[in-house]
């Protein structure tokens, strides 16, 4: 699919003699046509603007950005919009916007760099020919992208049993040939909006098949992603994905499963993923992208329901009136009830953290020589995070 919207931005941009750019309707990059820094275009390199710099590396526009080109009704226009240079938004040279619509809805936007003499009518009519094509394209990948928005969605809420395997059905016959590759899920979490139709283009998330998002709690979305992989012990394009996704989400996480081959496990991939952003959420030392298999005991503390957090131990020592406590005893636990090395990194004395332990045993009801009673305050200190 990349290639064909290759092959049509070259198309244009050998009809104009100039450098063509292909965004949809969010300002994302899908092509861009190469330059030759000169010639018969009368298109000079060493001009080149920082706003068609930054979509090109970054591969999307920022929203000021956006906001700036729309104000020259290229969301209503159904012929080329000429834009004037305007340098105070970093824009050096001049624009022409073809608008790429389908039916009547706009789906994206050729851009090139206005030049003198410029494209004649009969070239721009020739070029918005292309962009009909375009349009066709983007419709037909934008129905075939919501298909497996909902297939990718249903295999992932589905109750386990016949309606998971109809589901994992679906999603097999959406992704076609892609179904029995290996796979990683990606969880990102919170999601930036409650709408659950609210999830990027699967093809502007690097080597996602699908893409789609999920319910997070009672009123928060998660986001979904099958990343496609080439090794089981190579996940470095699940981490890109991540990362990506993370830049339009402030302040989430991300968890990563292990991979997996075809489809079969998608919901204990989902599980792995979303257990381990809520632990990177919980643990900011794992994130901002933490992989299940480095999330130690918090593998099996997010399988515990919301309700384990308040068993009666901690009923008292989790109030904010014992914050100090509490800390005392998670360092306590975490040093495997070594005083000296907890002391030393409470920066106290030995005899304060002893006496702090003191409080905390009080609180409880708990023995801290005890080995289960250490096992059940640190677990419930850990849950408390989640």
């Amino acid at each position: 699919m990349k290639g064909d919207y290759q092959e049509l931005v070259d198309e244009i941009s050998a009809l104009l003699g100039a450098p063509a750019t292909l965004e949809n309707r969010d300002f994302e990059l899908i092509a861009f046509g190469a330059h030759d820094g000169g010639g018969d275009s009368g298109f000079d390199a060493s001009v080149l603007d920082p706003v068609r710099t930054r979509s090109i590396l970054t591969r999307r526009s920022t929203s000021e950005v956006r906001s700036w080109f729309e104000s020259f009704g290229i969301t209503r226009a159904t012929a080329p919009v000429r834009i004037p240079p305007t340098p105070e938004a970093g824009v050096h040279r001049g624009r022409i916007c073809l608008p790429v619509r389908h039916r009547g809805f706009a789906l994206g936007y050729v851009w090139l760099l206005d030049g003198e003499p410029g494209p004649s009518d009969q070239q721009l009519t020739a070029a918005m020919e292309v962009a009909t094509r375009i349009g066709a394209l983007l419709a037909d990948e934008a129905q075939a992208g919501a298909d497996l928005t909902r297939e990718f969605r249903a295999v992932l809420t589905a109750e386990r049993g016949w309606q998971r395997d109809m589901a994992v059905a679906a999603l097999r016959t959406a992704l076609g040939s892609r179904a029995d590759g290996l796979h990683a899920v990606v969880c990102v979490a919170p999601w930036r909006s409650a709408d659950p139709d609210d999830a990027p283009a699967a093809r502007t998330v690097p080597g996602a098949a699908a893409v789609c998002t999920v319910p997070w709690g009672t009123t928060a979305q998660s986001l979904a992603a099958l990343v496609r992989l080439r090794s089981a012990d190579a996940l470095s394009p699940a981490h890109t994905a991540a990362s990506r996704l993370l830049d339009a989400a402030p302040g989430a996480a991300a968890g990563i499963a292990g991979a997996r081959h075809g489809l079969e496990d998608l919901g204990a991939a989902w599980w792995e993923a979303s257990g381990a952003a809520r632990a990177a959420l919980a643990e900011r030392r794992f994130g901002p992208v933490a992989q299940w298999s480095d999330v130690g005991p918090y593998r099996l503390l997010t399988a515990l329901p919301p309700e384990a957090a308040h068993d009666p131990v901690g009923r008292q020592l989790l109030g904010p009136a014992h914050r100090e406590l509490t800390r005392t005893a998670e360092v306590f636990l975490d040093c495997a009830g070594q005083a000296g090395r907890a002391a030393a990194e409470l920066g106290i004395h030995r005899q304060t953290l002893y006496y702090r332990l003191s409080r905390v045993e009080q609180l409880t009801g708990l023995d801290l020589d005890e080995g289960e009673d250490r096992l059940l305050l640190h677990m419930v200190l850990k849950s408390s995070r989640l």
